[in-house]
């Protein structure tokens, strides 16, 4: 069978590729995998005879390292020491600084929630609010749990807060199947689903087979307030899904027959029998649930998780390169078939075999990628494809509601300005009407959607005004009280918002508007909305 227990590879794990990786002997002999990134996507320009952007210059870099490993702008402060440092390492300073913080366990709690969930997800009146969710990935990141063990975590659901993931797809096994085989095995099933894949391998009786270790959980509600509603997987020992051939020839009232629960691209998982005078015991919510004599849930998670596995760590490789890069080296993320080859072989084979050496740590991967100079590159340049074909590029992207709703506080010094507890807490309303104009920026394919409801808010939010007006410690408290020059104070402002100094030019006109009334007030108020509305703001540039 398709599957061994993690704890039985503690020194040797085997590469998708059929070879022996052994983690010490590797670190010692491979060149770092920043290296091997940038020496293949070289010979790749070369081959196709492409010219690369130039490196990013500091301001750039920080904005965006920021932005990708904590979530946020940098405050003025931190883009000052950092702009000042001549310490020719300090990107690579500043990189381990970042991911040493709170910041970027949650930061990665709130991409990896998008990803598992999406901005509306199905059974949205249970998954919408996912405090408790996010609490216990967050907790993931920030002790640096392997992938693997939180993924398995994650599909055995016995934790607290991890039950949410299972919670979307309340007695829908088929659309379980769906989502797992995307998220976690970078390939799409869907098409298996009503009739047999036309273009892949996939048989409807592999879609089943997957779906058939999804079809006796029970979800269980506890009940608790909207965003801290209790959840419990259950699972049952009898029941399985039923195929009735392709859905072009479905009769009605036609049940199917039952199809046994199947390893994808592997053979049938064996379960001992059930005695024939079993009973399944009651589920009631509120009471832990009854243990099934065989736990289907517990063989997924293990087999998923698996370093033999040959899609797991693979589509995790392509998913964490594409989330710093752009565009995964298999485009889509989560599209990994003989019919969409990699763009870049050997190097997404290069990024595989190092995550399963270095143990699935996705923060040794992020650090090495960006290290990189192919992640440094400025995002100006002669292609104009919206996620660079070769990387040729630094990638251009849109804030997420999460990262506005970090960084729009961040650059008014609201947070820096509460004095008492709870005085740095967003609006609710505010924080509703940013996910709800902010939460899908782009189309799926990397091109930036803007809604004419984001427009309107971003330039005539009540809440966004009550950021930004006069209070003390904030920003425009500090630009109104400071004594400096107003063109020191257009530098703090520019700073602030931006992550940048302000060009001669903007520099000159700031201080001449600014200093234009004995009460500059609204002119110092309006100064920061305008650079908080700008489109260099609102990307990452």
């Amino acid at each position: 069978m398709a599957h061994l227990a993690a704890k039985a590879q503690p020194l040797v794990l085997v590469g998708l590729f059929g070879f022996a990786l052994c983690p010490q002997r590797l670190w010692a002999e491979e060149k770092p995998l920043r290296q091997i990134i940038d020496t293949e996507v070289r010979a790749a320009w070369k081959r196709e005879r492409i010219k690369s952007a130039p490196r990013a210059d500091d301001a750039t870099f920080l904005r965006r390292v920021y932005l990708d490993l904590a979530g946020t702008i940098p405050s003025h402060d931190e883009a000052l020491r950092f702009l000042d440092d001549k310490d020719p390492k300090k990107r690579e300073k500043l990189i381990d600084q970042l991911l040493s913080e709170q910041r970027f366990a949650v930061q990665q709690a709130d991409v990896w929630d998008q990803v598992l969930f999406g901005r509306d997800p199905p059974n949205g009146d249970a998954t919408r609010k996912r405090d408790g969710f996010k609490k216990w990935l967050t907790e993931k990141f920030a002790k640096n749990e392997s992938y693997n063990r939180w993924v398995r975590d994650l599909l055995l659901a016995e934790q607290d807060g991890s039950a949410l993931f299972y919670v979307q797809y309340r007695t829908q096994p088929l659309d379980a199947a769906v989502a797992v085989s995307r998220i976690f095995l970078g390939t799409q099933l869907q098409c298996a689903r009503c009739h047999d894949h036309p273009y892949e391998k996939w048989k409807q009786r592999d879609f089943y087979g997957l779906a058939g270790f999804f079809v006796r959980l029970q979800v269980l509600d506890s009940g608790g307030p909207p965003n801290k509603r209790r959840f419990t997987i259950g699972e049952k020992s009898t029941g399985e899904v039923l195929l009735a051939g392709p859905a072009k020839e479905l009769k009605p009232g036609q049940k199917g027959e039952p199809v046994r629960a199947r390893f994808l691209g592997g053979t049938e998982l064996e379960e001992p029998a059930v005695p024939r005078d079993f009973k399944e015991p009651q589920f009631k919510p509120g009471s832990a649930p009854p243990k099934p004599l065989f736990s289907r849930k517990q063989k997924l998670a293990e087999w998923v998780t698996d370093a033999k596995n040959p899609y797991f760590a693979r589509a995790a490789a392509n998913r964490v390169w594409a989330q710093f890069l752009g565009r995964g080296l298999v485009d889509p993320v989560d599209d990994l078939s003989d019919k969409n080859p990699p763009r870049l072989p050997e190097l997404l084979k290069a990024v595989t075999d190092q995550l399963l050496a270095h143990q699935f740590d996705l923060k040794w991967l992020i650090r090495e990628l960006v290290n990189t100079e192919t992640y440094q590159l400025t995002s100006t340049g002669e292609s104009a494809e919206a996620m660079p074909l070769w990387f040729e590029r630094a990638r251009v992207r849109p804030l997420s509601a999460e990262e506005i709703l970090t960084a729009v506080p961040t650059a008014t010094g609201f947070f820096a300005s509460a004095t008492k507890p709870g005085e740095n807490k967003l609006p609710g309303d505010l924080v509703a009407y940013v996910e709800r104009y902010f939460g899908e920026p782009t189309d799926g394919q990397g091109r930036f959607q803007a809604s004419l409801g984001e427009h309107l808010f971003s330039n005539n939010s009540e809440q966004v005004r009550r950021l930004i007006q006069q209070r003390k410690g904030n920003l425009a408290d500090q630009l109104l009280s400071s004594k400096s020059s107003w063109e020191e104070r257009v530098d703090r402002l520019f700073l602030s918002v931006l992550s940048r100094p302000p060009r001669p030019e903007e520099r000159k006109r700031f201080v001449a508007h600014l200093s234009s009334k004995a009460r500059p007030e609204a002119l110092v108020e309006e100064a920061i909305w305008a650079l908080l509305c700008c489109s260099e703001f609102r990307f990452n540039h």
